[in-house]
């Protein structure tokens, strides 16, 4: 039969609900950052400080244990809000070095590929599509962060022989918004990076050095300058404040207590809203061809 000799008619079957659309790229992300061989072994080496975490606190509350170990000696070992910001401060840097490995295999093959105008002609907006990948990172991050800290809160609650978890209740939500405002911030900033770099090495590169660069900088800023406000530019300084503040740990830091909250907040913002702003500048479903 011909092909002009066919009545053609518009689909009128389900329509996939518009939040599923967004699902369904979040699980393919989510599968492409798992895929990798170095995926699985930085989250394998990121179990090692949670049995460590996990042994102290058996020891710290075991008698016996405590008694064989430390062979007499009165010291015990404090499990209190520094103990848990020594482990969120080490889950978050482990973190980091996820991120920096996955978050360009998520961007940057689509971008190398020239996918996106592929992508976005389908029923989905630029904003599901960051959407997506964004929910596949935070859910990868979440598995190395608030999830085993919390989980080693409960272990610590468990294990105490006092009534221990009414009066620290304020650690496990420190635990929890410190690391979601850590992996939040680590998303943004390394699809933003990775969505301007076409080689996902070179992405990776990039996202360590947006980090600890300006630390650099900032430190020679006041130190030169004499002032506070250089720490601004600090990304593992403010955070590490931020988490002390928020588990209501004691700050041993040279300058603790100089920065105001606030201050870390709106400055975590403005990175935020830039990254936002790089995101919006380079996901475009178009294609420049040169003729």
């Amino acid at each position: 039969m011909s092909v002009y000799k066919h009545t053609y008619r518009a689909y009128g079957g389900r329509i996939t609900p518009l939040w599923t659309r967004v699902l369904v790229l979040a699980r393919y992300a989510f599968a492409e950052a798992w895929s990798s061989k170095i995926t699985v072994a930085l989250f394998t080496l990121s179990l090692l400080p949670t049995v460590v975490f996990i042994v102290i606190i058996y020891v710290a509350n075991n008698p016996i244990a405590r008694a064989l170990i430390m062979r007499g000696s009165s010291r015990e070992f404090a499990i209190d809000a520094h103990y848990f910001f020594l482990i969120l401060q080490t889950q978050s840097w482990i973190a980091l070095a996820i991120t920096a490995w996955v978050a360009p295999r998520l961007i940057s093959y689509d971008l190398s590929d020239n996918a996106l105008p592929i992508l976005l002609s389908r029923p989905i907006s630029r904003f599901g599509y960051i959407l997506g990948k964004l929910i596949a990172l935070l859910a990868s991050l979440s598995a190395v962060t608030w999830i085993p800290c919390l989980l080693l809160f409960a272990y610590q609650a468990y294990s105490s022989p006092g009534p221990w978890i009414s009066d620290n209740l304020r650690i496990a939500a420190g635990l929890l918004v410190g690391a979601v405002i850590w992996i939040a911030f680590l998303s943004i900033l390394g699809l933003a990076l990775s969505s301007w770099v076409r080689w996902r090495i070179v992405a990776t590169g990039i996202i360590f050095a947006a980090i600890f660069v300006p630390a650099g900088v900032g430190g020679v800023m006041s130190a030169i300058l004499r002032t506070r406000w250089g720490f601004l530019l600090n990304i593992p300084y403010m955070m590490s404040v931020l988490w002390r503040r928020l588990l209501g740990a004691p700050d041993f830091m040279r300058f603790g207590g100089s920065l105001p909250t606030t201050a870390i907040a709106a400055m975590l913002v403005i990175i935020c809203m830039a990254s936002v702003a790089m995101l919006n500048a380079r996901i475009r479903a178009r294609e420049v061809v040169r003729g």
